[in-house]
């Protein structure tokens, strides 16, 4: 029997991606580490090896073709001694589950493909272990528990016992699988709660037609593009965001940074590594704005993980400063370079940029002098900077000049309170105004 080459799950969140690109074609041969296809996350479009060496026999997913589900079979492979026979008494197996049919690559399927970075073997999935945890898919277990069925009593047939969708289906035909209590089943108390007034959608036509039938460029989709719509649009229907402003005074650290980068030859500290300093340290004095709300519980996150948004082609992307209350403002600045120019290239691993506590978005450098962001859940806070800029500001009855910055954090109130952010911010605005502080 061929090997089947399954669609890898290249994130923890993942459920399905597009096959972007195939790089072999069938009758190849290839060997484990070869890069056989690039497939396109909601975030990047990353390389995907092989972990077998044969010949591939059959391509089942085509090029450009979305929706392709974790775990489903996309390539079949010859091994050694096995000849194109074995392709005619194939049938698909219970670990890859039926194919997805092929679909036409639209042209920005094709043309994300240009962008690159290392990813998991092809058909590889995490390296299973024991001792009670149940080891199952993404995917698997979202449908497991939308439609109530206890995981241990069902036997997994994905590489090295793990549970897959079609092992999910295969129950819920059957009938098998204990039901979870109806208090305990997310379906239940989704059933339970009132009804959710669905987004209104709207055709191209529809859109078109709105707009007195205009001229338009037809753009494709992106992975990243949809997702970005569907986490915004749930950010802002589900998190109740109140918005708290300060004025920050620029003068000192900006002196403070023309002296600092005069001190080393190619070191450049820019305003936004003193930003990302300065919020790690807030964080640091005010955890309690360090964390995220569950239904279970709030949790307050130990790590001060500061994720920092980076405009890139087609979308927006979060590249993540770990532990950076722990770092200074010189390793700030390169780790923010290095992860901001990789990111530009689609080279991050997802480890890079998913999870994080709290964000930051500056639009300083593009002229906005105020905004008001969207919180990036599962995160509690995000922080919109504004250029510098010189206003007039009245100091002990006199009018001056001064840089001044405004600053607006957005906040979930289910775990952030009015007092705790407006103290988060007290402490930002003094570590901005006293930027020898963030140096001791």
């Amino acid at each position: 029997m061929p090997t089947e080459i399954l669609m890898p799950a290249l994130s923890p969140t993942m459920t399905e991606g597009t096959l972007a690109k195939w790089v072999v074609k069938e009758g190849d041969s290839i060997s484990a580490g070869d890069v056989i296809a690039e497939i396109e996350t909601d975030k990047a479009t990353m390389e995907v090896e092989a972990v077998d060496e044969g010949t591939i026999g059959k391509i089942i997913v085509s090029e450009g073709s979305e929706g392709v589900a974790v775990n489903s079979v996309i390539a079949l492979l010859l091994e050694e001694g096995e000849d194109a026979a074995a392709l005619a008494n194939y049938t698909a197996s219970a670990a890859g589950g039926a194919a997805p049919a092929p679909q036409e690559a639209p042209p920005s399927a094709v043309a994300a493909a240009e962008q690159k970075t290392a990813a998991p073997a092809a058909n590889a999935l995490p390296a299973e272990k024991t001792g009670g945890r149940i080891f199952a898919s993404p995917l698997a277990r979202r449908i497991a528990q939308q439609e109530g069925l206890e995981l241990s009593l069902l036997k997994g047939s994905g590489p090295k016992g793990r549970i897959v969708k079609a092992d999910v289906e295969a129950a819920l035909a059957a009938g098998t699988g204990k039901a979870l209590p109806a208090t305990a089943t997310p379906a239940a108390d989704k059933a339970a709660a009132p009804a959710k007034a669905a987004s209104a959608t709207l055709s191209k036509d529809q859109v078109a037609a709105m707009a007195g039938n205009a001229p338009y460029t037809e753009i494709a989709h992106t992975s990243m593009r949809k997702t970005i719509a569907k986490r915004l649009t749930e950010a802002k229907q589900d998190i109740p965001h109140f918005y708290l402003t300060i004025d920050c005074e620029l003068d000192k650290l900006l002196a403070t940074r023309k002296e600092l980068n005069g001190k080393a030859e190619g070191l450049k500290i820019s305003v936004n590594d003193f930003i990302i300093r300065a919020t790690a340290l807030a964080l640091q004095k005010v955890p309690t704005a360090n964390a995220s709300w569950s239904d279970d519980c709030v949790l307050q996150w130990q790590n001060v993980d500061v994720s920092v948004a980076v405009a890139i082609p087609g979308g927006l992307i979060t590249p993540i400063i770990k532990n950076a209350d722990q770092k200074g403002l010189a390793t700030i600045s390169a780790e923010m370079k290095d992860l901001a120019n990789r990111a530009k290239d689609g080279k991050l691993m997802p480890e890079e940029y998913q999870g994080g506590g709290f964000s930051i978005s500056n639009l300083g450098m593009f002229g906005i002098r105020e905004f008001s962001a969207v919180i990036n859940p599962p995160q509690g806070c995000i922080l919109a900077v504004g250029k510098g800029e010189q206003r007039p500001l009245v100091k002990d009855g006199s009018l001056s000049i001064a840089t001044m910055m405004s600053c607006t954090l957005s906040v979930d109130h289910r775990v952030v309170d009015g007092a705790v952010g407006a103290e988060f911010l007290a402490e930002f605005k003094k570590l901005i105004e006293d930027p020898l502080a963030m140096l001791l």
